[in-house]
């Protein structure tokens, strides 16, 4: 009998595919999901297989308890916090978690990514931001569901909107991102990425280098998500 869930788990093997593709991870790190809300289920990667071994039937269904719905696998280490995220933001997709190069060297910095060029204000007109190291409490407890906690209280405290900024840093940890589906939370990786090895190389070419005035940053954001956009088709 074939699973109800096929569609669902080709979304998530096919966006995890392209994470390695795109060489946002390391061996077998990394993960992506794919959410079907209307179920109450989501799609991803089991934990520890290289990604040449991946197949599509691989991928493991749970609820936003993190309980196995379907599936053979161990899931991924990092899906409570998935699950977290799902369950208080109730507009997103997909959750993309990445080793990046660039990304983790932010996030080890504790440093949130300034809105230095264009690139980055054609996708947000905020800072990346990124949260503090996790507290001792939390890491003590139910570590990776307090992962997603500590997205949470990222946002809250900097009064961010998760659907205008769809990518954070976690202090000494490393990148999430997400977004309307899996494949948009991947594309937000790779841009979360070349935005941080370009800031990186900015601070190194000049390390006073300002901000990205306000008029620009406004002109490529809504050239692009405005209700009078005209960039792209």
């Amino acid at each position: 009998m074939g699973s109800k869930f096929k569609e669902l788990k080709r979304e998530c093997y096919e966006a995890n595919m392209q994470l390695n593709a795109l060489g946002l991870v390391i061996y077998t790190f990394g993960n992506v999901s794919a959410l079907d809300r209307a179920a109450g289920v989501f799609a991803i990667k089991p934990s520890g297989v290289p990604y040449e071994h991946l197949r599509v039937e691989d991928m493991v269904i749970l609820d936003y308890d993190a309980t196995i719905v379907e599936g053979s696998m161990r899931p991924s280490s990092d899906t409570k916090t998935h699950a977290c995220l799902y369950r208080n933001w109730e507009d997103i997709g997909g959750i993309a978690h990445t080793h990046a190069t660039y990304s983790v060297a932010w996030a080890q910095a504790q440093r949130d990514i300034p809105i230095f060029g264009t690139t980055h204000a054609d996708h947000l007109t905020a800072d990346i931001p990124c949260a503090p190291p996790m507290g001792d409490d939390l890491i003590q407890g139910n570590y990776e569901h307090n992962t997603g906690i500590q997205i949470l209280e990222c946002f809250k405290e900097k009064q961010i909107s998760h659907t205008e900024v769809e990518m954070v840093l976690l202090g000494n940890h490393g990148p999430f991102a997400w977004g309307k589906n899996a494949a948009k939370a991947v594309y937000n990786s790779k841009v979360l990425e070349a935005i941080a090895e370009m800031a990186y190389l900015t601070l190194q070419i000049n390390p006073k280098a300002p901000r990205l005035k306000e008029s620009l940053i406004k002109k490529h954001f809504e050239r692009k998500h405005g209700k009078d956009a005209y960039y792209g088709q």
